[in-house]
């Protein structure tokens, strides 16, 4: 399993390391000495397993696993056993204690071993598209943006450009569209241009070739004329 550490207290990253470096099945990808340096390591690797600390600077531990919408297996690793009940809710893995016992880490770390054989089995699960909005890593900031608030969004390669209706300075944010695409409802957001998501709720008009969004023209490509159909109901654009 890929995995990465975050923890401020750079004793405690050596530990982990050194404990994560004993474990047959488990490969180091990074540690973070915060959870916005981990976010933007997110938006380009594949992460199957974090070890996170709670107690940090800027965002806090449990405020870093609300905000994923797409979640990796957690396992918490603290000196506060008060926050324990609040971990266990957002259905972490498990919930250690510092100091940590080389032989309570591999009980954690063969438990989300387990759980990750048995995600692997089960078909892909979809992303969490009910919340009304998403969490964005922007100017080192994680910034909340409500669905409703989303005119339109622009890829740009390895960043998204987010326009909004509450203000016109778009959010650039460090992810893909595709990404980004699976964490918002397909009734409301459809990809028309391989560059282009569109929220349906302000589109203005549609012609051939251009969708009409606020002050905006977006295009769309011959190879969406089918997602067009699905957004009106109408077959000939």
């Amino acid at each position: 399993m890929n995995c990465i550490i975050i923890d401020d207290e750079p004793l405690a990253l050596e530990l982990l390391e050194d404990n994560i470096s004993r474990v047959e099945n488990l490969h180091l990808v990074a540690s973070c000495r915060s959870a916005t340096q981990a976010l933007q390591l997110m938006q380009d690797r594949e992460i199957d397993l974090i070890f996170c600390d709670i107690q940090m600077p800027g965002i806090n531990g449990l405020q870093f696993v609300k905000s994923l919408a797409q979640k990796p297996l957690i396992i918490f690793v603290t000196a506060y056993q008060e926050f324990a009940l609040d971990g266990f809710e957002l259905d972490v893995v498990d919930y250690l204690l510092k100091p940590v016992s080389f032989e309570r880490f591999l009980k954690a770390c063969n438990k989300a071993q387990q759980q990750f054989e048995l995600t692997r089995k089960q078909p892909e699960a979809k992303s969490d598209t009910s919340r009304k909005y998403i969490f964005l890593y922007a100017d080192y900031n994680l910034i909340k943006v409500n669905h409703d608030d989303i005119t339109y969004i622009e890829g740009l390669k390895d960043y998204v450009k987010i326009h909004r209706v509450s203000n016109p300075k778009a959010i650039i944010s460090r992810v893909t569209i595709k990404s980004l695409e699976s964490q918002l409802p397909g009734d409301t957001f459809f990809r028309v241009h391989k560059s282009y998501i569109v929220n349906l709720d302000h589109v203005h008009s549609i012609r051939k070739g251009r969708i009409k969004i606020a002050d905006a023209e977006i295009p769309y490509s011959d190879s969406f004329k089918d997602i067009i159909t699905q957004m009106t109901g109408k077959i000939n654009f």
